[in-house]
């Protein structure tokens, strides 16, 4: 009888937990692009293995019960990680301290420690931890093996990470650098409204120009717009930038045509997709106006396969360029042709048009010098993104149901 009593308890406390899940779904809160690390962002002295690492991200949307992504699918060894907890972080990145008592431990089917294979993404258990909007996280890592210059990650962090000797917590003399290696994202179990915006693009969305350790790129500024909108506070932000990244070819980490797939659709609740790329493709080597043509092919594919999942894509002309080494006419051209591509009616479900509000008064083709980052016409600075982040129409993240294939 104490044997029926005893299952007939573990049965109902499945099914009251199932019950108080129900209706909710996984969404990623934070997540970013991934590539192999270049040789000059590996990580430093004393590098990964047998050390600690503690990275900083700030989330978007809140939750209490989380999971966390780690990827090491462009390395060619194995990571071992030892251990992992997360945190709530002291501060955005400026330090390594962690808020006392926040402290949780991660597990991976059970286990404190997991090696990830070249080529896999690993996801911990769910584990209970509340974390409030735009929250700041610390997620450290107590590594085994781990190689230091094949490396699985992302250069353009705009956030400084803690390498500290040995299997430790104490970072109280751990060296920083401003890249973040492995993490791939947090999710957060949230209730069914809860959806997420996922951002594809370059360094622009990457945050050049934006300030370390103080989380200004336009996409924060975005979601915070976001959060502080009613109709619009259970949306979170998801970028998907890489400096220097190319749509066709070349260019830094791999390119959007051949990441989308993982970038855009692997992540969890996404509703909404903004395309923001091709400035590289548009001003390197070759005719910009065959590029240009070549891009929108790529962005009907995506627009399709998004439409099939039930995603609206709201595509964001190429900004202005002149001034800047790329600037020809001929890539006038093809900025020119790709951008009224995306501003025709029907072509995406919406347009965000940071050029329209990005340029000189005088001269619309070249970025408003008060919005340049060191002069070099192509990158904001801060204040360049608070605006980008301030014309976008929320509204465009209250639809809901499925947008016209």
């Amino acid at each position: 009888m104490k044997i029926k009593s005893a299952l007939l308890t573990a049965v109902l406390s499945i099914m009251a937990a199932g019950t108080a899940n129900a209706g909710k779904h996984w969404v990623a809160t934070w997540a970013t692009a991934e590539q192999v690390v270049e040789p000059h962002n590996c990580p430093p002295a004393p590098y990964l293995e047998n050390n600690s690492i503690r990275q900083i991200v700030q989330v978007s949307i809140s939750g209490k019960t989380v999971r966390v992504k780690f990827s090491n699918e462009f390395s060619k060894e194995a990571v071992e990680i030892n251990a992992a907890e997360l945190a709530i972080a002291a501060t955005a990145g400026s330090s390594s301290e962690i808020k006392p008592g926040t402290e949780v431990s991660l597990t991976f089917g059970g286990s404190k420690s997991v090696t990830i294979q070249p080529g896999e993404l690993v996801t911990s258990d769910p584990v209970k931890f509340p974390v409030g909007m735009r929250e700041n996280v610390a997620i450290t890592m107590h590594m085994g093996k781990a190689s230091s210059t094949s490396v699985t990650g992302h250069p353009g962090s705009r956030t400084d990470s803690y390498i500290a000797v040995g299997q430790t917590s104490d970072f109280s003399n751990a060296v920083s650098t401003a890249h973040w290696y492995i993490i791939n994202a947090i999710e957060v179990q949230a209730e069914k409204k809860a959806r997420a915006v996922v951002v594809l693009g370059n360094s622009i969305t990457d945050g050049r120009g934006s300030t370390t350790n103080q989380q200004n790129r336009w996409t924060d500024n975005l979601s915070r717009r976001l959060l502080e909108n009613r109709k619009t506070q259970r949306v979170s932000v998801l970028n998907m930038g890489l400096g220097g990244n190319c749509i066709l070819a070349g260019g830094l980490g791999p390119t959007a045509r051949s990441r989308y797939p993982r970038d855009l659709f692997q992540q969890e609740g996404v509703k909404y997709i903004i395309l923001f790329e091709g400035v590289n493709d548009l001003g390197g080597r070759g005719d910009a106006v065959q590029k240009a043509n070549q891009i929108i092919e790529v962005y009907k594919q995506i627009i399709s396969e998004a439409h099939e999942r039930g995603i609206y894509v709201y595509g964001a002309p190429v900004m202005q360029f002149k001034g800047n080494g790329y600037y020809s006419e001929n890539h006038e051209e093809g900025r020119q042709l790709l951008n009224a591509w995306i501003r025709e009616e029907g072509n995406c479900d919406g347009v965000i048009d940071f050029d329209a509000v990005m340029g000189d008064e005088s001269d619309p083709a070249r970025l408003n010098k008060k919005y340049l980052f060191e002069n070099d016409y192509l990158h904001p600075n801060a204040d360049g993104y608070v605006r980008m982040g301030d014309c976008i129409d929320l509204t465009l993240f209250e639809r809901k149901g499925n947008p016209e294939k």
